[in-house]
C-alpha cells in the first residue's frame, strides 16, 4: 500500500552550517568560492588534493553537459589541515574555514563504510548542509559500487544545491507498478536489469530468481536489483551516475511517479530536473554557447588564528551596568575560550579609538592576565565603529602583511549612522568581522559586515540572568581548531533572586569531555557564598574571586571526574542575580566529544513567515538521538520563548531520528534582533547513538549485469541499522546567534490567526484483514502547536488525481476522530470497502488537517 504525502509547505556535521553560510555564488554559469574542506584527522597525502582536483574537474564538464550547458564549476578553495607539512603552493585562507564547508573530506561515518552522503535536513528546494567523501573512496576506493568520483560529485551537488533527493530507496526498493509488476525503485524506469537473489559463502556463490513475499506481495528481504552494465537509457543522475549511457536528470516526460522514492515522497512527484529547473540558479542563466573553462583550485593551508578585541567603551556603555557586563564576558572569553597559540590584541572605542594592547601570543596565563589588565574600566564619549575596526586593522598588520583570515571581535551597544563608510574596507581586507549587539539597537551596517566576512552576529539583552553575552564571547571558538581542541560549553544558566537566596543544581561531566573544565559564577552586587561538590562530594576549593569584575571562576586541574558535580549559589544581596558557565574540552584527543550546534533557517526574516529552529547533536559525525532538547529565543526587549525540539520526523523535522532537533517559531513580539540559545539533555538510558548509515548516501551497486551474468562488487559491511549504543548523561549549551526580524504589526494585530496545521508527512498504513490502520502525528492548530480541529482522509485508485484533485476524492467518514494535542500519535482504522487484496495495494490514501480557523493543512 502506498501513501501520498502532499506538497511540502515551503520555508524560504560533525557540524550545523549556520543558516546561508556558504558562500557558493553563480556567476556567468559558473559556481564561485566552492569551499572543500580537509578534516584535521586526516593523515597527510598530497593524492587526496590531486583526486579532489581531477574529481571536480570531471564533474564540472559532466555537470554542463546533464545541465543542458547551464552550469560548471569555476573557481574552487582547498583547506588543508594545520598539521600538514608546509607547502610554498599554500595561501593563507581568508573567510574559509571549516564552518563554510561545502565539501567535508573526513574518515567515515560508521567504520568501513565508505559511501559518499550528502548532509540534508530541510525540504524539497532547500540547500543542504555539506557533502561527506571518505579519503579512501577519493584514493579510489569503492569506485565500482558507487562510480567515478567525477559523476558522483554531481550526484550529491544536486542534492546540495538544489535540494533534489534519490530515486532509489533502500528501505523501499521494489514496488508493485500499475502494470502489476513487481518493479525495481529507480528512475527512469527504462534502467534495465534483473532481480536475482545473490549470496556467496565459503568461497562458492549462488544465484537464484526472487520469491514474493506472501504479506507484502513484493520481493524478499534479500533480493536485490542488478543493473545492465552496458546501457542506452540516458536517466537518470539521481538514480545511478554510475551507469556509463546516464548522462540526464529524470525530467517530465521520463519520471517514473510511481516509484516509492524519496525524490516523489518530498518533491511532490515531481522529478528532479523540474525542482532543478524551478530554482533561482536556473532561472538566473542561459545555456552557454561555448564549452567553460576549466575550474581554478586555490590551496589554502589553515594557520595560527589572529584575533583582535573591538570592544565600545562609548558613554551608553554606562547604562544598564552594560561596561562592566562586557568586560566580564570578555574576561571568560581571555581565561577559556580562545586557544592556545592563538595570537591577540585590543582596541577600545568611542568617537576615536586607541590600540591598548599590540597582539601577543597566548603560551600560558601570563599571556592572558596581560590582557586582562587592559580592559576598560571606563564609559564616555560617543560611537564611532569604523575608527575601531581600522584600529583593528592597524593592529593585526604590527603581525602580517596582510589581514586574511585574521578576526575581529566587536562588541557594541549603539548605532553609528558612519559605519556603512568602511564595509567596502572590511569587504576587501580579508578580515572576518564577529559583530556582537548589546542592548536594543544592532547597527544593521556592522550585521553587513559579519555576514559578507562570514562572522558570527550575536544579539545579548541587558537581561543578566540570561548569560546572552558570556553565551556570544563562548561560541567565538576557532572555526579551523580541531573538535578535541575547543571549549564546550556543558551549562550556562542564570536565575534573578529576591525571596528566595539560594541558586542550587548539578552539572553533568560525561567521559568525552572533562580537560580544562572551566567554572564561572557572576553576580550583580555583592559576591554570593559558592559551594561545588565534585562527584565524589569532594568540595572543590581555591575560587578565583574578582570583586571588581563581579565573578569567580575555578579551573579543575587535569581531567575532571566523570559524573554529577552539585553547586550552591547563595546571594547576599536582594534581589540579586546570579550566574552560572562551565566549559570543558575533549578529555581524550582520539575520542570525539558530544558536541551540540544550532541555528535559524535564515538570519533576516519578515512577518509572519515562519523559522524553524535546527540543533544538531552529534559524537564525531554520528547522530544522537533520545536527547531533550530546549530551545529559548529572546527578543531585543527581553520577552522569552521556549521551544522543546523534536526529532520526530514531523512538523518542522525533516527526517526522523538523524540527530536534528527542530521546531517552528511564529512568537514574534516585535521588531528587531532576537537571540537564540539551545540546551540539550541526555539521561542515561535514553540518549543514543546510532549506528544507522547517513541519509542521502550514494547508491550501492550491489553488482553489474555483464552477458547475463551477475559480476558481484563487494559486499558492504553488515550494519544492523537498529543497533544504537545508550550513552551516559551528558548535557550541552550553545548560543545558536541572532536573526533580525521586521514587519511585525503592533501586538493587537497579532491575535489573528495566521498559521495553518503543519503537514502531515508520516502517514503509514497497515492492512489488516478487512481493516486499513494508519497511524500519524498529529500536527498543531499552529503548525506543530496546539491541536487540530479535524481530519480529513481521502481515498483514491491514482496517486496523481489525489495530489491534483483532492476534493474530488472519495472521503473516509471520519466522524469518530478528533484530533490530539500536536506531536501526539494518532492512529484510526477504517474499511475501504468490498475491495480485493489484489487491489487493496493500489488504494492511495491522503490527509490534511484543517484548524479552528477553517486554515488547511498542505
Amino acid at each position: 500500500m502506498w501513501l501520498f504525502r502532499s506538497f511540502v509547505f515551503l520555508l524560504v556535521l560533525c557540524l550545523l552550517h549556520r543558516s546561508n553560510s556558504s558562500f557558493i555564488r553563480l556567476n556567468n554559469n559558473g559556481f564561485e568560492d566552492i569551499i572543500i574542506v580537509i578534516d584535521p584527522s586526516v593523515p597527510e597525502d598530497e593524492k587526496i588534493i590531486e583526486q579532489i582536483q581531477d574529481m571536480v574537474t570531471t564533474a564540472s564538464t559532466y555537470l554542463f553537459e546533464a545541465t543542458e550547458r547551464r552550469f560548471f564549476f569555476k573557481n574552487v578553495s582547498i583547506l588543508i589541515p594545520e598539521n600538514w607539512k608546509e607547502n610554498p603552493r599554500y595561501k593563507r585562507p581568508k573567510h574559509e574555514n571549516y564552518e563554510h564547508a561545502d565539501v567535508i573530506v573526513a574518515p567515515p561515518t560508521l567504520p568501513g563504510r565508505d559511501e559518499p552522503y550528502t548532509k540534508q535536513f530541510t525540504e524539497c528546494g532547500e540547500k543542504g548542509e555539506h557533502i561527506h567523501f571518505t579519503p579512501d573512496f577519493l584514493l579510489g576506493k569503492n569506485q565500482n559500487e558507487y562510480g567515478p568520483p567525477g559523476r558522483l560529485f554531481v550526484h550529491e551537488w544536486a542534492h546540495l544545491r538544489w535540494g533534489v533527493f534519490d530515486e532509489y530507496n533502500e528501505d523501499q526498493p521494489f514496488y508493485r507498478a500499475k502494470s502489476k509488476k513487481i518493479e525495481a525503485t529507480r528512475c527512469s524506469t527504462g534502467i534495465s536489469g534483473i532481480n536475482r537473489v545473490y549470496k556467496c559463502q565459503g568461497g562458492s556463490c549462488i544465484t537464484r530468481t526472487c520469491r514474493t513475499d506472501s504479506k507484502t506481495k513484493l520481493y524478499e528481504k534479500d533480493c536485490q536489483f542488478f543493473p545492465d552494465k552496458v546501457q542506452t537509457e540516458k536517466a537518470s543522475i539521481m538514480f545511478t551516475q554510475s551507469i556509463d549511457s546516464v548522462v540526464e536528470f529524470c525530467n517530465e516526460k521520463t519520471h517514473n511517479q510511481e516509484a516509492p522514492s524519496l525524490q516523489n515522497k518530498k518533491c511532490n512527484f515531481r522529478s528532479t530536473w523540474e525542482v532543478i529547473s524551478s530554482s533561482e540558479d536556473f532561472n538566473n542563466t542561459i545555456p552557454m554557447v561555448t564549452p567553460p573553462p576549466p575550474p581554478v583550485f586555490s590551496l589554502l593551508k589553515i594557520n595560527q588564528r589572529i584575533v583582535c578585541l573591538v570592544l565600545d567603551k562609548s558613554e551608553s556603555m554606562a547604562s544598564y551596568d552594560r561596561l562592566n557586563q562586557m568586560n566580564k564576558a570578555a574576561k571568560y572569553f581571555l581565561l577559556q575560550i580562545v586557544e592556545n597559540g592563538s595570537w591577540v590584541g585590543m582596541v577600545h572605542f568611542n568617537s576615536t579609538a586607541t590600540i591598548v594592547n599590540k597582539p601577543i601570543q597566548i603560551i600560558s596565563s601570563d599571556e592572558r592576565n596581560t590582557l586582562l589588565a587592559k580592559l576598560p574600566t571606563y564609559a564616555w564619549g560617543g560611537t564611532s565603529i569604523c575608527s575601531g575596526i581600522k584600529s583593528a586593522f592597524q593592529v593585526i598588520g604590527e603581525l602580517s602583511s596582510h589581514l586574511d583570515g585574521s578576526e575581529v571581535v566587536l562588541l557594541t551597544d549603539g548605532e553609528d549612522y558612519t559605519a556603512s563608510s568602511c564595509i567596502d574596507e572590511v569587504k576587501r581586507s580579508g578580515a572576518i568581522v564577529h559583530f556582537i549587539a548589546l542592548g536594543t539597537a544592532a547597527d544593521k551596517a556592522v550585521i553587513e559586515m559579519s555576514k559578507i566576512t562570514g562572522g558570527h552576529h550575536f544579539y545579548a539583552s541587558d537581561k543578566a540572568q540570561n548569560n546572552g553575552l558570556i553565551d556570544a564571547f563562548g561560541a567565538l571558538t576557532s572555526g579551523n581548531t580541531e573538535l578535541s581542541q575547543k571549549s564546550l560549553q556543558l551549562e550556562s544558566k542564570g536565575l534573578t533572586l529576591n525571596s528566595n537566596p539560594w541558586m542550587n543544581d548539578t552539572v553533568i561531566i560525561d567521559s568525552t569531555v572533562g580537560k580544562d573544565t572551566f567554572f564561572l559564577i557572576t553576580w550583580n552586587r555583592l559576591p554570593p557564598s559558592i559551594s561545588l561538590w565534585d562527584p565524589n562530594g569532594t568540595i572543590m576549593e581555591n575560587f578565583t574571586v574578582d570583586e571588581t569584575s563581579k565573578m569567580a571562576y575555578l579551573s579543575i586541574p587535569g581531567t575532571a571526574k566523570v559524573g554529577t558535580w552539585a553547586y550552591s549559589l547563595q546571594a547576599k544581596a536582594n534581589p540579586e542575580t546570579l550566574t552560572i558557565t562551565v566549559t570543558s574540552r575533549a578529555a581524550n584527543s582520539s575520542v570525539p566529544p558530544i558536541t551540540l550546534n544550532a541555528k535559524m533557517n535564515k538570519d533576516i526574516n519578515s512577518f509572519p513567515s515562519p523559522m524553524i529552529v535546527y540543533a544538531e547533536i552529534l559524537q564525531g559525525f554520528v547522530p544522537v538521538l533520545g536527547a531533550n532538547v530546549t530551545a529559548v529565543i529572546e527578543s531585543q526587549s527581553g520577552h522569552t520563548e521556549v521551544l522543546e525540539l523534536l526529532d520526530n520526523g514531523a512538523g518542522a523535522d525533516s527526517f526522523k531520528n538523524d540527530g536534528v532537533y527542530s521546531r517552528y517559531f511564529t512568537a514574534y513580539t516585535e521588531n528587531g534582533s532576537y537571540s537564540l540559545k539551545v540546551r540539550a539533555h541526555g539521561g542515561a538510558n535514553t540518549a543514543r547513538l546510532s549506528l544507522k548509515p547517513p541519509l542521502n548516501r550514494a547508491a550501492y551497486i550491489p553488482g553489474w549485469v555483464v552477458n547475463g551474468e551477475i559480476e558481484a562488487n563487494p559486499p558492504r559491511p553488515e550494519i544492523d541499522e537498529d543497533t544504537q549504543t545508550t550513552l551516559e548523561d551528558f548535557s550541552r549549551t550553545v548560543s545558536g546567534g541572532a536573526f533580525v526580524v521586521s514587519q511585525v504589526p503592533h501586538p493587537e494585530y497579532l491575535l489573528d490567526d495566521l498559521y495553518p496545521p503543519s503537514q502531515i508527512t508520516d502517514l503509514d498504513a497497515t492492512l489488516q484483514e478487512d481493516e486499513i490502520i494508519l497511524t500519524w502525528t498529529a500536527p498543531g492548530d499552529n503548525f506543530d502547536v496546539g491541536k487540530a480541529q479535524y481530519y480529513i482522509i481521502k481515498i483514491s485508485g491514482s496517486i496523481l488525481d489525489l495530489r491534483d484533485s483532492f476534493d474530488d476524492a472519495l472521503q473516509v467518514n471520519t466522524t469518530d476522530l478528533s484530533p490530539k494535542e500536536a506531536n501526539s500519535k494518532e492512529i484510526f482504522a477504517f474499511k475501504p470497502g468490498n475491495i480485493s487484496e489484489e487491489n487493496a495495494t493500489h488504494i492511495f490514501i491522503a490527509i490534511k488537517s484543517i484548524d479552528k480557523s477553517n486554515l488547511t493543512s498542505k
